[in-house]
């Protein structure tokens, strides 16, 4: 299919403005501004379908609605804190097709009738900051950011705000907590962003892919969008593909369109060494496991929103992660609770407390120390964690504990048994 979202793999050197130009940039955010009302564009990204693309999926043009009525000032604030396990796809668009992302937010921002918007970058993403910052400054001197945009009254600034690395700030509020100087830790819901959000003013926060799709959505209109992908799932999908594979990177497709067996063996030229696929990870580290080994129908599951539901996990952003036949899974869950614990901001006890004692009952089992009541205490404390969290990131981490013991008890078994990692020996 054309590239809607990945178009830097088309078009050479569409970062540069006069490119981007020459292709159409700009010219869904002139149509918006001159042709649209602001209600207008809100109710074509309402009818277009365009779901969140950080993870959650929530509807857009919905989450743009919920800002009260004649309450100004009000922020668009772009999440560019790519920090899951397995993602890496915002980090390709804002390198390499800059101005989609930049004409995205204008379209927002006029649409929200804000005249501030700021993109929370990922501090690990130095060069990704620099391109957008030369990208908004080539904009302004076309006109397209600043004051008076297109002969009319409505302007618009877009500041480009480095975070310093923390896995918590992509959570929203933790985020604006961080752009106004203090710890990057979540607020208590309610009051939600779009009621007091930023500075306490009502706030939209989407995501960079969101964003890019935009632009899409108002030059060739919403019912064409909707015709993408699934009736729930609307348009093109950025998936990124990591692990044991022979071609990771990102891949573009419509939702409903692709399956995990057509991801991983035709795109991603399958396993490495020939090895069998043992387990993916569909949502990196933050959503359950699931396995061909356990249920190979999980291999043509068409990949939309809802399709994983069945077997007990979900798409998230996309960050497809392959492990082959010769992963332990117990290493694999470790691994991932130690990121969890890490990068715990310890403001709520369960997640705290929780990600550590998960943690540790993972890394005795994995050393060959656990007992068969280790194991019922893990799915214990980590079913205790659920539901129970101030944000989702003490629910994420019960993931990889919950999906591994519910596919492969027996190798946790096997590690009590054998006083040890088979893989290891």
């Amino acid at each position: 299919m054309e590239h809607l979202i990945l178009r830097d793999l088309d078009i050479q050197n569409i970062k540069n403005i006069a490119v981007y130009e020459e292709h159409g940039g700009y010219q869904a955010f002139r149509k918006a501004v001159k042709e649209m009302t602001p209600d207008q564009v809100t109710d074509a990204v309402k009818q277009s379908g365009l779901r969140g693309r950080g993870g959650a999926g929530f509807p857009a043009g919905v989450k743009w609605s919920f800002l009260p009525k004649g309450v100004f000032p009000r922020y668009l604030v772009v999440n560019a804190d790519e920090s899951e396990p397995g993602t890496f796809k915002d980090r390709q668009m804002m390198e390499r097709n800059p101005h989609q992302l930049i004409e995205g937010i204008a379209i927002a921002s006029y649409a929200i009738q804000c005249n501030q918007a700021f993109i929370y970058i990922r501090g690990e993403f130095p060069y990704a900051a620099e391109c957008l910052e030369q990208a908004i400054a080539d904009a302004e001197s076309r006109g397209y950011v600043g004051k008076n945009i297109f002969g009319t009254d409505y302007h618009l600034q877009i500041v480009v705000h480095r975070g310093a690395g923390a896995y918590i700030c992509g959570e929203e509020t933790a985020l604006l907590e961080s752009i106004e100087g203090k710890l990057g830790q979540p607020r208590v819901k309610p009051p939600f962003p779009a009621a007091v959000g930023l500075y306490n003013k009502p706030t939209v926060i989407n995501n960079v892919e969101t964003l890019i799709n935009v632009p899409l959505i108002i030059e060739r209109g919403a019912q064409w969008y909707a015709s993408l992908g699934t009736p729930k799932s609307t348009g093109p999908k950025v998936f990124c593909l990591s692990g044991h594979v022979n071609r990771p990177g990102n891949y573009e497709g419509e939702f409903g369109k692709m399956t995990f067996r057509e991801l991983i063996y035709d795109l991603g030229g399958g396993i490495r060494n020939g090895k069998k696929l043992k387990g993916i990870l569909p949502a990196g580290a933050s959503g359950p496991m699931v396995s061909p080994l356990v249920n190979e129908a999980v291999l043509d599951v068409k990949l939309d929103f809802e399709s994983l539901a069945p077997f007990g996990s979900l798409l998230g952003s996309a960050s497809v992660i392959v492990l082959d036949e010769d992963t332990c899974v117990v290493w694999a869950a470790k691994k991932m609770l130690h990121f969890f614990k890490n990068e715990s901001c310890g403001k709520c006890t369960p997640c705290r407390e929780g990600t550590y004692w998960l943690w540790r009952l993972l890394e005795r089992i994995d050393a060959g120390e656990g007992t068969m009541a280790d194991i019922d205490l893990l799915t214990s404390v980590a079913t205790q964690m659920q539901g129970r969290t101030l944000c989702p990131l003490g629910e994420f981490a019960t993931s990889p504990v919950l999906g591994t013991v519910k596919l492969f008890r027996e190798e946790y078994e096997r590690h009590v048994k054998e006083r040890g990692c088979w893989a290891k020996k």
